[in-house]
C-alpha cells in the first residue's frame, strides 16, 4: 500500500514538475509588464539571456530568479520525499519543461538557469563552482553560451567526483547531453566564429551584442 501511494505520488509531482518547468516566464513578464513578445526580438528565445537582451536588467533578473525557482523547488522537494531514482526523474522534469514547454507546442529556453537550479538544490557544491566557471569565461570571452557550455559539461564531472550516488551522476550526463543538442547552433557559430559577444559594461566592442550570444 506504501508503495501505491509514493508511487502516484511520484507520477503527480513529475507532471506538475514538468508543467511548472513549462511556464515561460520570460514570454510573461515580456507581454504582462512590458507589453513585448521577446520570442520576436532577438534570437527569439524566451529564456533569461535573450530577455535581458531585449527587456534589460530589470526584467532580466527576475526571469533569471523564476526560471531557477521552477527548477529548485521541485528539485529540493524531491530531495527530500523521494529515493534518488525517483529524485532525478522530477529533478529532470522542470528542465524538460523549459526546454520543451507545452505551453509554447514544445518549444522553449536553453535550460541553463533552471539545470543550474536543480544543481543548486541536489549538489550545492557542484553549484558553487560551475557559477565560478561560468562568470570567468564570461569575463574572459564574453560568450555566453561558450560560458554556459563550459559549465554544463564541468556538472557531469563534478557530480561523479563527489561521488553522489548513481542516479545522480547518470541524469548529469544525460542532461548536460540533451543542454548540448540544444545548444548545437551556438555550438556551430562558436566553431566558425560568428558567435556574438556579450557587450560588458567596459567592453568597447560595437560588434558586441548587448546580452550576449543567443544563449
Amino acid at each position: 500500500m506504501i508503495f501505491w501511494v509514493e508511487a502516484i505520488a511520484f507520477v503527480v509531482m513529475l507532471f506538475v514538475s514538468y508543467a511548472i518547468g513549462s511556464i515561460p516566464f520570460g514570454l510573461v513578464v515580456g507581454k504582462l509588464f512590458y507589453h513585448v513578445d521577446v520570442r520576436k526580438h532577438g534570437s527569439g528565445n524566451v529564456g533569461t539571456t535573450n530577455v535581458f537582451r531585449v527587456l534589460g536588467t530589470k526584467a532580466g533578473v527576475a526571469v533569471l530568479i523564476l526560471d531557477m525557482l521552477k527548477g529548485y523547488v521541485p528539485a529540493l522537494a524531491a530531495s527530500l520525499i523521494f529515493n534518488p531514482w525517483f529524485t532525478i526523474f522530477i529533478a529532470a522534469a522542470p528542465v524538460v519543461g523549459h526546454m520543451y514547454s507545452i505551453f509554447l507546442k514544445g518549444r522553449g529556453g536553453k535550460g541553463i538557469a533552471t539545470g543550474a537550479a536543480v544543481v543548486l538544490a541536489l549538489e550545492p557544491r557542484a553549484f558553487a563552482i560551475i557559477i565560478v566557471v561560468w562568470v570567468v569565461l564570461v569575463l574572459t570571452t564574453r560568450y555566453v553560451s561558450l560560458a554556459s557550455l563550459a559549465a554544463t559539461f564541468t556538472v557531469p564531472v563534478l557530480v561523479i567526483w563527489f561521488d553522489d550516488p548513481l542516479p545522480y551522476e547518470i541524469a548529469a550526463v544525460l542532461v548536460t547531453i540533451v543542454i548540448f543538442y540544444a545548444h548545437r547552433g551556438n555550438i556551430a557559430r562558436l566553431v566558425h566564429g560568428k558567435e556574438h559577444r556579450v557587450r560588458l559594461p567596459w567592453s568597447h566592442d560595437d560588434s558586441a551584442v548587448a546580452g550576449g550570444g543567443r544563449a
